[in-house]
């Protein structure tokens, strides 16, 4: 018999770059000096960026071209530093917009439950009225209708909430509740 079934599956996997990462950040600042230092050695590639001394032949070289300023004012960098060169696509980031995070509206809007019984808050009742009209307002439809009958709602109170309750006491707090606003 042949079943199917589907699952879902969550893996992070990372590359050795990104494991000799966060090796290298777990690193005492001393270890990673030291470090930096044998991979120099090892790879002669690598330069440490610290220029070197420089022979008395090319200094005299570059104490002749000091005599030969370059007038700087003729260069304009702003030409060479446009973004005419980049293609569009690659200085919009598309994770992010904050035009839409700026234009989105929030909505403070309280429902018609909350909206009830807040109203009900200023209201004195009882323990057993509080009871009721918590109730009757759990079973009011989003369109503002108690779609169930009276009996109903009595047995309903008595089954989940412990309370027996006569159908005036639950018709006084209907009478409260549908006074509210809205109408």
């Amino acid at each position: 018999m042949l079943k199917q079934n589907l699952t879902f599956k969550l893996t992070q996997k990372l590359s050795p770059q990104q494991i000799k990462l966060m090796k290298l950040i777990q690193l005492s600042t001393l270890d990673f000096e030291q470090r930096i230092k044998n991979e120099i050695e090892e790879n002669p590639a690598l330069d440490t960026g610290i220029q070197e001394k420089v022979s008395d032949f090319e200094n005299q070289e570059e104490d002749n071209f000091s005599d030969n300023s370059v007038d700087n004012s003729d260069i304009d960098v702003e030409a060479y530093l446009s973004d005419d060169d980049i293609p569009s696509y690659k200085l919009n980031s598309f994770n992010y917009n904050s035009e839409e995070e700026k234009n989105t509206p929030i909505s403070s809007h309280t429902s018609l439950h909350e909206n009830l019984k807040n109203q009900t808050n200023v209201l004195i009742l009882t323990e057993k009225e509080k009871v009721i009209s918590d109730f009757i307002i759990g079973s009011v439809d989003e369109n503002g209708y108690l779609s169930r009958s009276i009996e109903e709602l009595i047995d309903d109170i008595a089954f989940t909430q412990n309370e027996i309750i006569s159908s005036k006491d639950l018709k006084n707090v209907l009478i409260m509740i549908q006074n509210l606003e809205p109408p």
